[in-house]
């Protein structure tokens, strides 16, 4: 059974900064393209940024280009979303989510979400 577990939300005020945690289990880390996700009040769920299972690479909304980072530890089988120079438009719910696919940005490609972490920044 596929569990994926956020944590590491706040409030912040702008331009603080955060990291998030993803803890997987019942997945491996180097199997699954791993991805977070947001979802403002009263809009659709987003791509922010994901981390290829086979070589570990990277790629960003350009919102969040050059102030988020994400990593992983495949020891700990954790994957983390480091966000620094918050802004309030960052304020949303941030879900992990783990896809089969190599390469993908598409939420539908993604078939295991976490229950999502409450970030809120404050102006």
């Amino acid at each position: 059974q596929v569990q994926l577990v956020e944590s590491g939300g706040g409030l912040v005020q702008a331009g603080g900064s955060l990291r998030l945690s993803c803890a997987a289990s019942g997945l491996t880390l180097t199997t699954y393209t791993m991805a977070w996700f947001r979802q403002a009040p009263g809009k659709e769920r987003v791509f922010v940024a994901r981390i290829r299972w086979s070589d570990g690479g990277t790629y960003y909304a350009d919102s969040v280009k050059g102030r988020f980072t994400i990593s992983r530890d495949n020891a700990k089988n954790t994957v983390y979303l480091q966000m620094n120079s918050l802004k309030p438009e960052d304020t949303a719910v941030y879900y992990c989510a783990a896809s089969t696919y190599y390469n993908s940005a598409l939420e539908k490609r993604y078939d295991y979400w976490g229950q999502g972490t409450q970030v809120t920044v404050s102006s």
